[in-house]
């Protein structure tokens, strides 16, 4: 009879798998960055804080880049605007190593071609860029401006173009900017050596969808999240060769159970997608009262999202969220609460599951004011 020895090591390796630490960086609106440290294996796992920095202005969004540990931050104050870059390490301490000078009211910012950075400016009506690394007196390489005849159909929102995000397609050759206030996809061609954008023929959305975020699925399929109705639009995305982009719309959906419409004062907020599956975030619809939700869809093989769950955002007002790259967790970002909450993830049925960690994050914000967390992206 065989007998077989099984080897301490191993054991302790594996349980130190189980339990290891994950790092997560927050920012708030008061102009601060926190790195955190998640720690913890089953159900019982802690937030602890590590550090702090202080960044310009009123960051907004944060773009990580995790080959070189630095984020890049959006200031979506009105005066003196600045973007910022904040350098990283391991033991979660942070240096704010690079700020340029920047149009208003920066709400998101996306990495291009070959050491280029893009923002998106809500009030400002513009996109801008900037060669990296950022430097001290560094201005935009390149600022578009955006102009519209009227009010659109939602006015005291659609006042004039409000581009929300910009997004690089997964060619790396694309660059597109839901615009909340025209209603519009913005499509760019991407120099990537000298990052210039050229402009090409924008797609036009419902009027009164209100597009505000965007999230690629493989490059055939783009999902939009529309603010304004609520919903999650599925294109089709087409090459044509030696030209631009172009998309159309095969599916609209609410990002509620059965389709239904969302209440008065609801926002979607960001869409992500891991695996075969799309995530939404809803601001003040109260599925949870008083707390908001994130719903969930599967996605079919010709793209067609079905509605599968909505959760408890753990907090108001889930501005942000992350999936880590593992797929077993989601950390949450509830603004007005200025709360961060992870919860588990099923990486085979996509479910959102239990909430296992939950922490407080500076000043709570107030309801619909740009005050409170901002952003959450995990160290990875």
């Amino acid at each position: 009879m065989m007998s077989f020895r099984i080897n301490p090591l191993v054991l302790v390796v594996g349980l130190v798998e189980v339990a290891a630490a994950a790092n997560l960086f927050v920012s708030h609106y008061t102009g601060t960055i926190y790195s955190l440290t998640l720690s913890g294996s089953g159900s019982s796992y802690t937030l602890t804080q590590n550090s702090t920095v202080s960044v310009p202005g009123q960051p907004s969004w944060m773009t990580y880049d995790s080959e070189n540990r630095i984020i890049y931050n959006s200031d979506e104050g009105s005066n003196g605007v600045q973007i910022s870059s904040v350098s990283t390490s391991t033991n979660g301490k942070m240096t704010l190593t690079g700020k340029a000078a920047s149009p208003s009211s920066g709400v998101h910012n996306a990495l291009y071609g070959n050491g280029f950075l893009a923002v998106a400016h809500y009030g400002a009506s513009a996109i801008s860029t900037y060669k990296l690394p950022l430097g001290s007196g560094a201005s935009a390489l390149q600022t578009e401006k955006f102009t519209m005849s009227g009010r659109g159909t939602i006015p005291a929102r659609q006042d004039a173009p409000h581009p929300h995000a910009v997004h690089v397609d997964p060619t790396g050759k694309f660059l597109i900017s839901p615009d909340l206030g025209a209603d519009l996809i913005r499509i760019y061609k991407i120099d990537a050596s000298s990052g210039k954008l050229t402009a090409c023929t924008n797609f036009a959305m419902p009027p009164g969808s209100g597009p505000r975020h965007a999230v690629f699925y493989g490059n055939d399929i783009v999902y939009i999240a529309n603010e304004l109705s609520n919903t999650v639009h599925a294109l089709t995305v087409t090459y044509p060769s030696g030209g631009c982009m172009s998309f159309s719309r095969f599916q609209s959906i609410t990002t509620l159970a059965n389709n239904k419409t969302a209440p008065s004062g609801t926002k979607v907020g960001e869409i992500h997608i891991k695996d075969k599956f799309l995530y939404a975030s809803n601001r003040r619809d109260l599925s949870f009262n008083p707390n908001d939700s994130i719903a969930s869809f599967s996605i079919g093989d010709a793209g067609k999202l079905t509605f599968q769950q909505i959760t408890n955002s753990g907090g108001t007002y889930p501005r942000t969220f992350a999936i880590n790259k593992a797929g077993d967790m989601v950390a949450i970002g509830d603004q007005t609460t200025a709360n961060v909450v992870i919860v588990k993830r099923d990486t085979e049925t996509g479910l959102i599951g239990a909430q296992i960690a939950n922490m407080r994050i500076g000043s709570a914000g107030r309801a619909e004011n740009d005050d409170g967390l901002s952003a959450v992206v995990w160290d990875e």
